[in-house]
């Protein structure tokens, strides 16, 4: 089953469940704000996805910007990041959507599509 980790309040999130519903794709729903992705979860999503570490920041965000990240993260390790990133939700860029071999950080229609449609 998939895990779609998001903020009900996020647009973008709101967007991407609609998506999802829309193409009949199941999926189990997490609320970011609520239940805090753990720092194991997120070290394996880190993996699992190959993408760069900051990808998964919230750089929009009101605490990521009043944490000074920005200045901040380029002198940070990987494992301080992900332990930042375990600290508050909304650090963390919604929606993810968590399958056995892949992770989607954001959404952008294009990318889910091809997931599905492959």
């Amino acid at each position: 089953m998939l895990k779609f980790i998001c903020y009900p309040k996020c647009t973008t999130c709101q967007r991407a469940k609609k998506w999802l519903d829309d193409n009949r794709i199941e999926y189990e729903l997490r609320d970011i704000k609520l239940e805090n992705p753990t720092l194991e979860e997120l070290t394996e999503w880190y993996e699992k996805s190959a993408l760069p570490l900051k990808r998964f920041f919230n750089t929009s965000g009101l605490l990521y910007k009043s944490l000074d990240l920005k200045n901040r993260l380029p002198e940070m390790s990987e494992v301080e990041m992900l332990e930042l990133l375990a600290t508050d939700g909304m650090l963390v860029k919604r929606p993810l959507l968590i399958g056995d071999d892949f992770v989607l950080v954001g959404f952008k229609e294009v990318e889910w599509e091809r997931i599905f449609n492959s």
